[in-house]
């Protein structure tokens, strides 16, 4: 019997014997714990650049390295717990805010007509049309601004006869590489674009392009995937996975929309439509968003008419049912702790960067997305990246003969595009909590659509080297 289930778990593939979630992400933080004692700490001087604090190009220097003892791995977890409250909160409300919303049952029979009406023969039309909507979402919106959307997303992937994975690749590809490759993005684009002194927003046209690319991939990726599953139930990345509460569970034909399910519907819209304002008119984000998603929870409980006791109930059963993800993120955010705390992470910086300039140019720019992918992982904010890598790479562009306006394309596309599979990015943990599916899993899927992207972003970083992109700026 020994020998059997050795030869069971050798014949397993590699993503097969991945630890859970939880644990892989504590024996990164026991990796990063071991980095603090074997990697110089170093910092760069840093000043202040329009409110921001910016690293000052050139001065890097050792320190004293603080040393950390075996116990702060452990100080460091409720530590990224309070680090991370407001992706841990928006979680939870967003987990309670769905759960209400599905007991109105107004987004099954929303998703239900929805689906009666394009057909289910139109399934790859579908596919393709949410995963642009939630694009363009990504695009104006951002990234942890839509993680609230991710069960809705869910509803249809499953109402189209396909598993949790398909939802999922919808809304985390179509947002995540919206915002990745937004034109308009102000967190990276804007922020470089600042640091490096060129017109904010330039370079539209190509960066639009590339926007419309990605999707055009996630989409296909995604819809040959479902047919995939279909064909084969066995080949699903999210079989054994519970889909309680976000199937749909009536015959298309049942589904019409009645006066509550538009009540709900108008008042979530509404909610999103203030979100945007906020946004984009008031400086609006993780906590405010938090904030409209419980109002519009409170809101659709009293028009529904459910009782006080019940919605209260249904936003703790919600909030339970994603309590798994929401600590995940806790745990993932003391790596981070730890990089700060043993100060290695502008020695990690310093490192990544310098090899860059060693190389032929168009090698150097693609080089330089993975550089920038490789940092994420260290400092999963985008603006916290552009304000401490991009001080450093844009005199560094200058020196290897780059234009600004391609060195920051490459940072877009090596933070934006890894933010996906990142066991540190917080927005993404919580997606994957909100969706039921755990980590590995969705590395499984997603990693072999991230390589095609990037290969994909290559071709354009080649195109902007090979044009000298922006070198009139």
């Amino acid at each position: 019997m020994s020998n059997y289930k050795e030869s069971i778990h050798e014949n397993k593939l590699w993503y097969e014997k991945l630890p859970h979630p939880m644990a892989l992400i504590f024996w990164i933080l026991l990796f990063t714990y071991l980095l603090t004692l074997l990697v110089p700490s170093g910092v760069f001087q840093r000043e202040e650049v329009n409110g921001r604090e910016s690293v000052v190009p050139g001065t890097f220097e050792m320190v004293e390295a603080p040393l950390l003892s075996p116990l702060d791995v452990f100080f460091s977890i409720p530590q990224g717990m309070v680090s991370s409250a407001s992706i841990i909160f928006i979680v939870f409300i967003a987990g309670g805010l769905f759960r209400l919303l599905s007991a109105t049952n107004a987004l099954e029979n929303t998703v239900g007509t929805l689906i009666k009406k394009l057909g289910t023969e139109r399934q790859t039309l579908t596919v393709w049309t949410m995963t642009f909507i939630f694009g363009m979402l990504g695009v104006v919106v951002g990234y942890e601004g839509n993680i609230a959307l991710i069960p809705l997303a869910i509803f249809v992937g499953l109402a189209l006869r396909g598993d949790l994975i398909v939802g999922l690749s919808m809304a985390v590809g179509g947002i995540g590489f919206g915002f990745a490759a937004s034109p308009v993005n102000p967190y990276t684009v804007g922020v470089s674009q600042t640091i490096a002194d060129i017109p904010l927003f330039s370079g539209f046209g190509l960066r639009t392009v590339m926007a419309l690319v990605m999707l055009s991939i996630v989409a296909h990726h995604t819809s040959s995937y479902l047919k995939k599953i279909q064909a084969s139930p066995q080949s699903s990345f999210a079989k054994g996975l519970s889909t309680q509460g976000m199937r749909l569970e009536k015959t298309l034909e049942e589904y019409c929309m009645g006066r509550v399910d538009f009540i709900v519907i108008f008042t979530f819209l509404i909610g999103l439509a203030l979100i945007l304002y906020g946004v984009f008119s008031l400086g609006w984000y993780i906590n405010e968003i938090s904030g409209v998603f419980l109002a519009i929870a409170v809101i659709c409980g009293l028009l529904t008419g459910m009782k006080t006791n019940e919605m209260v109930e249904h936003l703790i059963k919600g909030a339970a049912s994603v309590t798994g993800g929401a600590l995940i993120i806790g745990v993932a955010r003391a790596i981070q702790v730890l990089l700060e705390q043993g100060q290695i992470g502008d020695t990690i910086i310093n490192a990544l960067a310098v090899p860059v300039a060693q190389l032929p140019l168009m090698l150097s720019s693609i080089v330089m997305t993975l550089v920038h992918g490789a940092i994420n992982i260290f400092i999963p904010s985008g603006s916290g990246q552009a304000m401490a890598t991009m001080p450093i790479m844009i005199p560094l562009s200058d020196i290897i003969g780059m234009t600004r306006q391609t060195a920051i394309l490459a940072f877009q596309i090596g933070d934006g595009f890894t933010n996906m599979i990142s066991p540190t990015s917080g927005g993404t943990l919580a997606m994957l909590a909100l969706a039921g599916v755990p980590y590995d899993k969705w590395l499984r899927y997603a990693l072999p659509l991230i390589v095609k992207c990037f290969i994909a972003s290559w071709l354009f970083m080649i195109f902007a080297v090979f044009i000298g992109w922006g070198a009139s700026l």
